[in-house]
């Protein structure tokens, strides 16, 4: 069981603690964190609380997380977006919104349960909670994703994020005018030791890099292409706020609601991977969602 530790700031003052909870981890459900509380394992000030108990300042919360347990996952169909299949491997348009996989209190309406249902196989390395996911992209980020259907290609493409060799390159609006066009982030990333919630740039981080080139500029913000060297947990929203660029609509890095978005205004639009059977390099493109764009617009606009 993970102890997990969490001061109220000021833009949760007033809250619900079960709302409050909630929103740290997109792989926690409200109803799960009900659940939690009515169990006593969250504490305020070192008191049980109710659910619905109205969160005030500096408020100090304990969560003790109980370990996930393997659950039974349903396929589900879905009207997955498919950029390319094989018996080894499959390329999927994830949308903004999506959870990639299962966790206890969200076992439906992932990613995962849409590929049970669409192919039967998939790769068993990360256990049932995860089949054929080789990597993966937060909630509100859409974008291309890679599956393993087996464990053979499982293995190879594990391998080459290991080696660094795969294509990742994400659109993303940014608070601020990043004066140059072209910029390389390379600070280690680990878990906020103020905010377990969070990560950020820390002394004894993993080892993380990340490419950026200007698209275009706005009045307060900066459309950019971002390119992944190394994969680290929510790398590019991290490294952006380090810089003073945070994403724009990011409620968890960034400024709280300065722009009509919910969520991190980011895309993962290329991909490209060396086949694991055929050895042949493969690359995918998808264009940027329609309320992507719509923003886009509107800043040009503004």
């Amino acid at each position: 069981m993970e102890k997990i530790l969490h001061k109220i700031s000021e833009p949760e003052v007033g809250s619900r603690i079960d709302k409050v909870l909630a929103s740290m981890d997109e792989e926690w459900s409200r109803t799960q964190v009900q659940d939690w509380i009515k169990e006593g394992l969250v504490l305020v000030n070192g008191n049980k609380i109710k659910a619905n108990y109205k969160c005030e300042l500096d408020d100090m919360i304990q969560i003790s997380v109980p370990d996930p347990v393997e659950l039974d996952i349903e396929p589900e169909e879905m009207n997955l977006d498919i950029y390319y299949e094989d018996k080894d491997v499959l390329v999927v348009n994830k949308p903004r919104g999506m959870v990639v996989h299962p966790a206890p209190g969200h076992t439906s309406g992932t990613l995962v349960n849409g590929l049970m249902a669409h192919c039967k196989d998939l790769s068993g390395i990360n256990g049932v909670m995860r089949p054929g996911i080789v990597h993966r992209i937060d909630k509100d980020t859409s974008g291309l994703l890679m599956v393993a259907k087996n464990d053979f290609a499982h293995e190879r493409l594990v391998q080459q994020l290991v080696d660094k060799t795969v294509t990742r390159k994400y659109e993303a609006v940014v608070h601020g005018v990043i004066p140059h066009d072209f910029g390389t982030i390379d600070a280690p990333i680990g878990r906020d030791k103020q905010d377990r919630q969070k990560m950020a740039v820390v002394d004894n981080g993993k080892h993380a890099v990340t490419h950026f080139r200007v698209i275009e500029r706005f009045k307060n913000f900066t459309h950019i292409e971002c390119e992944l060297e190394t994969g680290r947990t929510h790398q590019i929203r991290v490294h952006m706020k380090y810089i003073g660029f945070p994403l724009a609509g990011d409620p968890k890095y960034g400024p709280r609601k300065t722009v009509s978005f919910d969520g991190q205004v980011l895309h993962a639009g290329v991909l490209g991977f060396v086949h694991p059977r055929t050895e042949e390099y493969m690359e995918f493109k998808a264009p940027l969602p329609d309320d992507f764009k719509a923003l886009l617009n509107t800043l040009k606009q503004s």
